[in-house]
């Protein structure tokens, strides 16, 4: 019996007060089987000591049935909790994080914006949805109920592309202080380019990134969200898997340009976010071409991945951003071009893609983790 055929068998165990599994949660440190036994070593978080007690037995449960196991051994490391899950957790995203569906809720949506590939102009793109999103909310008469999560650690550009500098504001002392998002075109943003110095190399390990993310979401005053944007760094690893079990994400878009040397590694991030009961709202394509001075439209970086992202993941194409000066420009001065430019075209997609997803969100119930 392989190590993967537990944790497949392992995959019956839901975290307590949650419909996740232990597996997909990324509790699961290890799983061995040798001479009849098998062995699991689970790591978790929590205040709550029935929790441990719970996962042994539903574990001790689900192995016992397969027959080549004779004896289980299943060892659990606790780390306490450093608030309880009714104060620093119901204050980011209302009960829902400690499993309390009558808890108010205070971000509506959150949402993941990744691409598995680095260059494709997430952040960019995750920018200006985000200014998107605050104009139709603010036409709507809801005004400051945006919220912009910068998890890029070692590389954070939303600063810049916001036009925003200096630190946070502190609320509170000790272990009950929390930081104060800072704002600007609408927008509620946080971001590790906030506290640390821009000559400053972050050279961390992966639970340092872990714990950054949780820091993000459950020690900022984010307030009543309608949508929480989550700009997250390239790649499958570590800052991925602690959001996802952090927060419970109501879906994740999937950002790429047309070549096959971004699509086949976005096609990789989708995945990841399908293996760990994350919907996928859709695909978005950005660069997908230039304007020339003529209007001549020339598909720089080749045509249709997007969309055939978007079919071998099983969602659909939000839309297709051009590859301009202006919407660089208006990364490099703070000015997206969403509010730079508010009924150019490049705007007017974004803003359709906003209002695309918006209506797929209203359209879904509301997702427990």
């Amino acid at each position: 019996m392989t190590s993967d055929e537990i944790k497949e068998q392992l995959k019956q165990v839901k975290y307590p007060g949650f419909s996740r599994d232990i597996v997909s949660f990324g509790l699961v440190r290890s799983a061995g089987f040798h001479d009849g036994t098998a062995k699991v070593n689970i790591a978790l978080t929590s205040n709550d000591p029935k929790t441990p007690l719970q996962l042994k037995a539903d574990i001790e449960r689900v192995l016992r049935v397969l027959p080549e196991i004779k004896n289980i051994i299943v060892e659990i490391a606790v780390s306490p909790a450093k608030t309880p899950p009714t104060a620093a957790a119901t204050s980011a995203v209302g009960g829902n994080l400690s499993g309390n569906a009558g808890a108010p809720k205070k971000i509506r949506y959150a949402v993941a914006i990744a691409s598995g590939k680095g260059g494709v102009g997430k952040s960019t793109f995750s920018v200006n949805l985000a200014c998107a999103f605050a104009q139709i909310l603010a036409l709507q008469g809801r005004p400051g109920r945006v919220g912009l999560m910068d998890c890029d650690i070692y590389g954070p550009s939303v600063p810049l592309m916001m036009g925003l500098s200096g630190r946070p504001a502190v609320e509170g002392e000790g272990t009950s202080a929390m930081l104060v998002p800072m704002e600007r075109h609408g927008v509620k943003v946080m971001s590790m380019g906030f506290l640390v110095d821009e000559n400053t190399p972050v050279v961390w390990r992966g639970p340092m990134i872990m714990k950054t993310v949780q820091q993000f979401v459950q020690n900022v005053t984010w307030g009543e969200l309608d949508i929480l944007l989550i700009d997250l760094p390239p790649g499958t690893g570590d800052a991925q898997l602690s959001l996802v079990q952090t927060i419970p994400l109501d879906g994740a878009v999937i950002v790429t340009t047309p070549q096959a040397a971004a699509t086949n590694i976005a096609r990789k991030g989708g995945l990841m976010f399908q293996k760990v009961n994350v919907p996928l709202l859709g695909v978005a394509e950005n660069m997908s071409y230039f304007l020339d001075h003529s209007g001549h439209k020339h598909e720089v970086f080749g045509a249709g991945g997007g969309i055939v992202t978007a079919e071998k993941l099983g969602t659909t194409l939000l839309g297709q951003v051009p590859l301009i000066p202006e919407i660089r420009i208006g990364g490099d001065t703070g000015m997206p071009i969403v509010v730079q430019a508010p009924q150019s075209a490049a705007a007017n997609i974004f803003r359709e893609i906003a209002d695309t997803l918006m209506q797929r969100l209203q359209s879904t119930p509301t997702r427990l983790p």
